[in-house]
């Protein structure tokens, strides 16, 4: 969960540094860079997830594996 936070708060400083430059506003600013980050790192997370059931069927499906696949 750690990993997660430090991408969050990465991403939400990278998010607030391009929008400020491209739009000249702190609101508009600071709306990008809670909104989108937010976003992205909920979707992050189950990214994960999901790569680490692959990784886990691969490793039931493997040769010399007693589980069925």
């Amino acid at each position: 969960m750690a990993k997660t936070m430090t991408f969050a708060i990465l991403h939400m400083t990278v998010a607030f540094s391009v929008a400020y430059l491209l739009s000249g506003s702190l609101l508009v600013g600071g709306a990008i860079a809670l909104v989108e980050p937010a976003i992205n790192t909920v979707v992050y997370f189950f990214h994960e997830k999901v790569w680490e059931h692959i990784r886990h069927k691969r490793v039931q499906a493997s040769p010399g594996s007693l589980l069925p696949a």
